[in-house]
């Protein structure tokens, strides 16, 4: 099969184009050499293939047959080197990204509606995991861009900043009424009242496998915060639902509560030490191959940002 592969190829061209001279001129031969072709591989097959005259080619009955079946062979052939070109052409291609639910939802979102639009041939994998998981699959190769906050572990990563963020602790009015602070927050000062919340509110945080988590207990260590009542969940819509439902007071982040706080139906927890503000952006290795496709992303978001 693989010697005659070169004449399957010169028989399926003659039997297409329905002439000798044509194929010869497809395949940048001469018009002896497609007929030797021919002739060498009816003489193996033991069988005409072509029926010959004046006004060229057409199959015999076995020429059919043969033909039927090296058509779907050789269409699969064009159809891989077709998907090749426009993979290198950058209409097609493959981007693989990771980000936290949170940061798909608010941040990762509203990049993808114009970049698909532009961009409808490169196919797109979302890996939705925790910051630390989605690091680990950018570090092992498994997805191309990482969408996270930036930590200090980033020296062998390029990262573009999206901007910062502002983590904060929110509730709503009747929670805090609920609690007899808010009536009170006029005659406690900032850092009695705080004492106060945290010792008596339920305080909703992230689990504790999350970055965000770490970010706030290190917060509370830092400045003596006892927190009597937690209650953990694993992302930050469903704290932001539960802060709205008066179950608690919730850290969030305060870009994504932003229409709560401005309706009022969220209120942010005045602190004597606001936590410090984060970095959020995209992550990628710096050694590792830059394809085309996330250059085409990675411009699309600076253009767009």
């Amino acid at each position: 099969m693989e010697q005659n592969l070169n004449q399957y190829r010169i028989f399926y061209t003659v039997a297409k184009s329905g002439s000798i001279s044509r194929a010869s001129q497809m395949l940048y031969i001469s018009q002896p050499a497609v007929s030797k072709a021919i002739f060498k591989l009816e003489e193996e097959l033991g069988t005409k293939l072509f029926n010959r005259s004046s006004r060229g080619v057409s199959l015999t009955f076995e020429g059919k047959i043969l033909f039927e079946h090296i058509q779907t062979a050789f269409e699969a052939i064009n159809a891989g080197e077709e998907k090749i070109r426009l993979i290198n052409s950058l209409e097609i291609g493959h981007l693989r990204i990771g980000a936290s639910a949170t940061f798909c939802k608010y941040l990762l979102l509203p990049f993808l509606k114009g970049f698909i639009k532009e961009h409808p041939h490169i196919k797109i994998t979302i890996e939705s995991q925790s910051t630390s998981h989605t690091l680990k699959l950018l570090q092992d190769g498994k997805i191309d861009i990482a969408l996270v906050v930036r930590t200090d572990n980033f020296k062998n990563l390029e990262f573009y900043s999206l901007g910062q963020f502002q983590d904060i602790f929110a509730a709503t009015g009747d929670y805090l009424q609920n609690l007899n602070l808010r009536g009170e927050s006029n005659s406690l000062s900032k850092e009695e009242f705080e004492i106060q919340l945290f010792k008596n509110a339920n305080i909703m945080l992230l689990d504790e496998e999350n970055i965000t988590r770490l970010y706030v207990n290190n917060y509370f260590r830092m400045n003596n915060i006892e927190v009597n009542h937690i209650l953990e969940v694993n992302n930050m819509d469903l704290l932001i639902e539960f802060a709205r439902i008066s179950l608690g007071v919730a850290c969030v982040i305060k870009e994504f509560v932003s229409a709560d706080l401005k309706s009022g139906k969220l209120l942010e927890i005045p602190l004597s030490k606001p936590l410090s503000k984060r970095t959020a952006g995209f992550a990628y290795l710096k050694n590792a191959p830059f394809t085309d496709s996330m250059k085409s992303f990675m411009d699309y978001v600076k253009k767009a940002k």
